[in-house]
């Protein structure tokens, strides 16, 4: 189990400092995007300069190193609670190394565990499949981004918004612009349409393990995905709020069955800094990537 701990103490020090290539490549072209001398040109080049000195020095890209969420993929049948006890044990390690800053308090005293470790934190899922060996995907997710994720119940008479694509779409928009950069724009929405209100926001933040650059292989979703990308970033929100033209990085959409009663839209916001960070483990051939199989659609 120690080596099982030390190889998820490697994989939080990736996720925490490491910010992925997609999501950094996103920024890059954000910065293209945006006019030179304008505050929105500025955040995105600090923003930039931050992912390089956090990967050079192994420090966290945020101070909010975030709820971490993991998946685990094992042979059906494998016991979990050495897993699990690796996973908590790495979480503290990685948390003394400085990789990680203590963030999780208990909610009525405030009292820090110190150790990022307590009731329902880290979220671990176990995932049965039928190949040897174990693979893990870890997103860490700050709080800042989480107070602009939200669910809506359609119809809604506010937004004029039916039960339809294109009353998902209205709340998709309403969602970026009731932020108006708040959770440190650009960043990404996790959407997901139908389920009920706790598979819906699971399902939603799943999405964030999908790369930026690929394409929905549902035409609907990818056609809605590519539409509130494009207008989100006309709507001159901007980086930090600062204005400009890059306010999303990224939407990634999923669908879900419902029941008749109910039409929930699930919107989870993430901030540009996007961290996940993937292992396979089979035997002693361990390989670390951003390659996650969570989120998939």
């Amino acid at each position: 189990m120690k080596n099982l701990q030390e190889t998820f103490t490697e994989l939080l020090r990736r996720a925490a400092t490491d910010l992925p290539a997609d999501v950094e490549s996103a920024i890059e072209r954000a910065l293209r995007e945006e006019r030179r001398g304008t505050a929105a040109h500025s955040a995105l080049t600090i923003v930039l300069q931050n992912t390089a000195a956090a990967r050079e020095a192994s420090a966290p890209l945020c101070q909010d190193t975030g709820t971490h969420t993991w998946y685990v993929y094992l042979p059906d049948g494998h016991p979990t609670e050495e897993i699990r006890k690796a996973i908590r044990g790495a979480t503290a390690q990685a948390t003394r190394k400085s990789y990680l800053r203590p963030n999780q308090m208990e909610s009525l005293s405030g009292v820090n565990s110190g150790d990022n470790l307590g009731a329902g934190h880290p979220v671990i899922h176990f995932v049965p499949w039928k190949k040897p060996g174990l693979h893990a995907d870890v997103l860490l997710k700050g709080g800042g981004c989480e107070n602009c994720s939200t669910q809506y119940s359609l119809p809604d008479q506010r937004l004029g918004a039916g039960r339809d694509l294109a009353g998902v779409r209205a709340c998709l928009l309403d969602a970026v612009h009731r932020a108006q950069g708040r959770g440190c724009a650009p960043g990404i929405l996790g959407v997901a349409v139908g389920g009920d209100r706790a598979v819906g926001y699971r399902a939603a933040k799943e999405q964030f393990f999908r790369p930026l650059h690929d394409v929905n292989p549902d035409p609907q979703l990818a056609g809605l995905e590519a539409d509130v990308l494009s207008c989100a970033n006309r709507l001159g929100v901007g980086p930090m709020g600062f204005g400009g033209r890059t306010t999303l990085l990224g939407v990634k959409a999923t669908r879900l069955h419902r029941l008749p009663a109910s039409f929930f839209v699930t919107v989870a916001y993430m901030c540009w800094a996007c961290r996940r960070a993937s292992v396979t483990v089979a035997g002693k051939d361990v390989r670390f990537s951003q390659t996650a199989l969570a989120g998939r659609p």
